[in-house]
């Protein structure tokens, strides 16, 4: 009897079991919410889940280790503004017009998958630093959100006189009393680690040590001084008050019961904002951390990615999570693609496919005659770089009496500009960041990451050039670029969405006393005719 009745409640247990098994199989799967937290100018190698040790990244970190890490995430153009269009559009920064270029005007014709999600059933919001810096408006002419709603009204009182006093995650809770019961897209923009900073904060404020840094982890393109040290510190100190505010976000999910259903990805917008980074094409100006968590979602945690992944591989991933219909996409052809597959993968390697990215530039800053921009074309393939430089002639970061406006100014850009006019080795620091380039770069960037031994003359490498540069070219004529056809100037006969910066470079030789750009320091200001004379007396 007792073997009978065993039996029985084995058979109902059993069938529980698999009916509940077979209900949850049978359903739709749930849309994810998803919480995208960018940074504001951050290099890869910044974060500790990526073995930084001078950084501190817990939540980052957190997030790779129970989700994703990927090795090798690019954005297609390292600076702002190209860069965000570039995520929420899906497109390369030379397919968006005027939003290819910093500081500029947004096409109405461009939608951005905030909008779509919003047009699908998404509550959606941002805080911090949005699209920008961007002027969008609609068709009509009236004032346009491509993130949907602000959430900016929080504020608190930040640890020091540079960081943010928008409470992002404040404004974050905020955004959650709204949603309901509908799949949400938030985006978290952090105005850290952006210059300017307070000068010794990682020190005073953050309880860290000149020592701390190892030589070893300063780029070789850096001096390796004590203001340097201070000022990589300082960058440090806002990267983890950002990652503070990405910790009680994730907690205010947790105890929302939103966790387990939230793809959360963590980024930058472009490497950090030093010379020879931030707004040029290299290894670490465009390769960035990339972090994503949803325990839902993802399969076999803890994995490191080592597909490419292009920014433009967000929103079409995004859009294909949240089972947007093809007919209900409003957005122009997109030229990523989704990498959804890689969330239920068991390997490292998912796609042979995905061992390429393409990146570039237009006009960032202004500081050269007719605010003419630097226009590059690049492809990332495996260990190796090849770069295109369209315009050699020009300066890369800005003319030296503009004072090379596309380096934010700070103590490291001003010790590397102090070298102008040495007559020894240490020239090299302004030539690595300021100087002008050949037309044609190839680096292997396996063992050499910060990009100094150029190989394009290098005949053993001749090949690799060439059929890196065909790549490239074929890719971009498929994308349409205006400027392999020849039609480049365009990028740079777009306005200006600054008035400040219309004609700068003749209204600064006049001496127009208005234009004062806040990250740009005085000091910043070379003059060309004693450059050639310092590189005369250094060839003698």
């Amino acid at each position: 009897m007792k073997k009978y009745i065993l039996s029985i409640a084995g058979i109902i247990f059993t069938g529980v079991v698999v009916l509940s098994f077979t209900n949850k199989k049978d359903q739709p799967p749930k849309r994810p919410n998803i919480l995208f937290a960018i940074m504001d100018d951050v290099t890869y190698q910044h974060v500790g889940a990526y073995g930084c040790k001078w950084v501190k990244t817990p939540n980052f970190d957190r997030i790779a280790k129970d989700g994703l890490l990927f090795k090798n995430a690019y954005t297609p153009n390292a600076k702002c503004a190209p860069s965000r269009s570039c995520i929420i559009t899906g497109r390369n920064s030379w397919q968006l017009e005027e939003a290819g270029n910093h500081w500029s005007y947004f096409p109405a014709k461009f939608a951005s998958f905030a909008e779509v999600l919003a047009q699908n059933g998404y509550e959606v919001g941002y805080t911090g630093k949005g699209v920008a810096p961007v002027v969008a408006k609609n068709a009509d002419g009236s004032p346009r959100e491509v993130l949907v709603k602000a959430f900016n009204q929080l504020k608190t009182t930040p640890p020091t006189t540079q960081i943010s006093n928008v409470d992002y995650a404040a404004n974050f809770g905020a955004f959650l009393s709204k949603t309901g019961s509908k799949p949400f897209f938030f985006w978290y923009g952090g105005l850290e680690p952006h210059r300017g900073y307070e000068f010794n904060s990682g020190i005073s404020k953050g309880g860290k040590n000149l020592t701390d840094i190892p030589n070893a982890e300063i780029y070789p393109f850096l001096p390796k001084t004590d203001s340097v040290r201070t000022d990589l510190l300082d960058y440090a100190f806002e990267i983890e008050y950002f990652d503070k505010q990405l910790g009680k976000m994730l907690k205010m999910l947790e105890d929302k019961g939103e966790l387990h259903n939230t793809l959360i990805v963590v980024t930058s917008d472009n490497g950090m904002p030093f010379p020879r980074v931030k707004g040029q094409a290299y290894e670490y100006s465009n390769h960035l951390p990339l972090a994503m968590m949803w325990a839902d979602g993802i399969a076999h945690k803890g994995r490191k990615v080592e597909d490419f992944i292009s920014f433009i591989d967000l929103a079409p991933t995004f859009l294909d999570l949240a089972k947007v219909p093809s007919g209900k996409n409003m957005m122009k052809p997109i030229t990523g693609k989704s990498f959804a597959d890689i969330f239920s993968a068991d390997k490292e390697k998912v796609s042979a496919k995905r061992n390429f990215v393409l990146v570039g530039k237009e006009r960032h800053d202004v500081g050269r005659p007719n605010d003419v921009g630097y226009p590059i074309r690049a492809i990332f393939q495996e260990n190796y770089l090849f770069i295109k430089n369209f315009e050699p002639e020009r300066w890369p970061a800005g003319n030296p009496e503009t004072g090379y406006l596309n380096v934010d100014g700070g103590p490291t850009k001003t010790a590397c500009l102090n070298t102008v006019y040495s007559i020894n080795n240490d020239f090299n620091y302004w030539l690595w960041s300021f100087g002008k380039r050949n037309s044609e770069e190839l680096y292997d960037i396996k063992k050499d990451p910060a990009c100094l031994n150029n190989l394009i003359t290098v005949p053993s490498q001749k090949n690799r050039s060439t059929q890196l540069k065909n790549k490239l070219l074929t890719l971009l004529k498929e994308q349409a670029d205006p400027r392999v056809f020849g039609k480049g100037s365009q990028f740079d006969q777009y306005k200006y969405a600054d008035k400040k910066g219309v004609n700068f470079y003749d209204r600064y030789l006049k001496k127009d006393t208005t234009l004062r750009w806040g990250w740009v320091n005085d000091t910043d200001f070379q003059d060309i005719s004693k450059i050639e004379r310092t590189k005369k007396a250094r060839n003698k």
